[in-house]
């Protein structure tokens, strides 16, 4: 490891004598005016330290499955990457299974010791994670499409991961925003849950969209000024007013549901489905197009969430005053920011991106409602938004990651791969658990997380 030096000018000796000091020392006794050299040695954190260890080394063990499944590799794989809704057939792609399975080891146990050796060079640990991601999917999917006469459909993987990552996306942003300001909220999986009902009753009453995703953002702000009532204003501890929420929302959705659409469906739970709209140009493009330019609105306003809330939270006055209030909310007290009504503004925001992800489940897919149909994705985007080290895109990066992994899963059943089916549905769960435990590392929560505040 080679230190950075950094040449500092000597100072004129003619300076200290003409104010009648005495002139400092000379480093190495040069007299010729150059330039003196100093050494900074780059020291690692033992927090990093204890990542870039544990992250080798899962990056090891997967290179060492990748290489053992090669012995159970035989045959061919087949990617069709024709998209069946598309007027554009681009084919199928097939590639010999045992040596792409056996190079995606060696890359990937490559991989592994870059970035054990790459500790005072982040490029090289950045490459290393790269072409170990892509080594690990690309060598995985070719274990499980070889040998079989059913292709891997390319497409619909691609299509189902946007889908389930819409709502997930939006759920870490919401997550985003409250923990910023210093408010845990566990209550995103309630806030999704009523929006969902709520744009199902008032899109099957109105058969409108726009008034089903107005109820929906309505649902989730009344759900957020719940949350911020009891936590901020009477400070009850925020992580068990987010279950009370979680455990309220499920039981009123529960009980309204009986009470109307159980009893009348096609007239309460009939919510119209939003229609794609294809961006002119971008989603003619062959392939591509059709899976990433011909979306719901829901889609693209997910999308378009990630840099708007990177913008407010980092490049505004708000946003500013929001970031202060989660790191030391007593400094910001003290030049005048008001804590509590920062503290609520971004919970109501937050709530407006979690109704938003809440409709999805309705109005953006089926169009109707059923009990808890939101199945778990309120906590999934808590997990992100951890892994995602509380920043917009690294939170919506591993809601991609587990959207990618869930339809994973759902893909690989038809191939008949010899993984139990019991395992491809545990697969997204344990690889969240695995991300989290050993790619991520130590992670830091805004400091006023989860803390109330008193003012004195």
């Amino acid at each position: 490891m080679s230190p950075d030096k950094i040449r500092l000018p000597r100072p004129a000796e003619s300076d200290p004598v003409r104010a009648g000091v005495a002139a400092p020392p000379v480093p190495d006794g040069s007299g010729d005016g150059a330039a003196d050299e100093i050494s900074l040695v780059h020291i690692e954190s033992r927090e990093a330290r204890t990542h870039r260890l544990s992250t080798s080394v899962l990056i090891g063990l997967m290179a060492a499955i990748l290489l053992w499944l090669t012995t159970m590799t035989t045959g061919r794989a087949h990617f069709s990457f024709a998209d069946a809704l598309s007027t554009h057939k681009l084919g199928t792609l097939g590639v010999p299974g045992v040596p792409v399975v056996l190079v995606s080891g060696l890359l990937c146990a490559l991989a592994a010791a870059g970035f054990f050796l790459g500790r005072s060079h982040r490029a090289i640990s950045r490459t290393s994670a790269v072409v170990a991601g892509v080594t690990i999917v690309v060598g995985f999917l070719t274990w499980a499409a070889a040998g079989h006469e059913l292709p891997f459909q390319v497409a619909s993987q691609l299509q189902g991961t946007i889908a389930l990552a819409t709502p997930l996306i939006l759920g870490a942003l919401c997550g985003v925003m409250c923990e910023r300001s210093g408010v845990v909220n566990v209550a995103i999986e309630g806030q999704m849950l009523t929006a969902a009902f709520a744009s199902a009753l008032v899109g099957s009453m109105t058969q409108s969209i726009t008034a089903a995703i107005i109820a929906a953002v309505i649902a989730g702000v009344a759900m957020a000024a719940l949350l911020a009532v009891f936590t901020v204003k009477y400070l009850v501890d925020q992580v068990v007013m987010g279950v009370v929420v979680n455990l309220f929302a499920s039981g009123l959705t529960g009980f309204l549901y009986n009470q109307l659409m159980g009893q009348d469906t096609e007239k309460y739970n009939t919510a119209p489905i939003m229609g794609q709209i294809a961006i002119p140009g971008l989603s003619k493009i062959p392939f591509v197009g059709s899976v990433l330019f011909d979306q719901t609105i829901l889609v693209y306003v997910a999308v378009c969430c990630i840099p708007l809330v990177y913008l407010l939270l980092w490049h505004t006055r708000w946003g500013l005053r929001v970031r202060s209030v989660g790191e030391h909310p007593q400094a910001a007290d003290t030049v005048g920011i008001s804590v509590a009504g920062i503290r609520w503004a971004a919970v109501l925001a937050g709530g407006v991106l979690a109704g938003l992800g809440g409709a999805y489940f309705t109005i953006g897919t089926v169009g109707s409602f059923s009990k808890d149909i939101t199945v778990g994705n309120g906590f999934i985007a808590l997990a992100a938004l951890i892994m995602g080290r509380w920043r917009p895109g690294l939170a919506a990066l591993m809601a991609l990651f587990f959207a990618f992994l869930t339809q994973l899963s759902t893909e690989l059943g038809p191939l008949g791969t010899p993984m139990p089916s019991q395992f491809l549905l545990l697969l997204p769960y344990l690889a969240t658990i695995v991300a989290v435990a050993g790619l991520v590392g130590k992670v830091r929560a805004p400091a006023a997380d989860g803390d109330p505040f008193i003012k004195e």
